[in-house]
């Protein structure tokens, strides 16, 4: 199979969009962190943080600045993961945001 000329893959154009646009990458992040209500669709809101991590510098360059190990962060932000919440706060302090809490029933604010 060849590679086609000027083609970039779809996970290559999110991560520079994400990198771009920091109000895109916070609703994205926004909208992924719901899932991690839901055991069943936990890994949708961990791999769109490691896109972001991505986008923000690559998951070496987050993991350092975060003060943990590459290999620790990789398996935090996996499909199977489960990172802690100094991990999670750790990261998304790097990359430019923060942890936030919003009523899950906005009648009830």
């Amino acid at each position: 199979m060849s590679k086609l000329k000027g083609v970039v893959s779809h996970h290559d154009a999110e991560v520079a969009e994400l990198r771009a646009d920091h109000g895109l990458a916070v609703e994205y992040l926004k909208a992924a962190m719901e899932s991690l209500d839901s055991p069943d669709d936990r890994a949708a809101g961990l791999l769109a943080l490691r896109t972001l991590a991505e986008a923000y510098g690559g998951l070496g360059a987050v993991a350092a600045a975060a003060g943990i190990s590459r290999e620790s962060l990789y398996r935090a932000l996996s499909a199977k993961g489960n990172p802690t919440l100094r991990t999670l706060l750790a990261v998304l302090k790097t990359i430019g945001m923060r942890l936030s809490v919003e009523p899950a029933n906005p009648a009830h604010a």
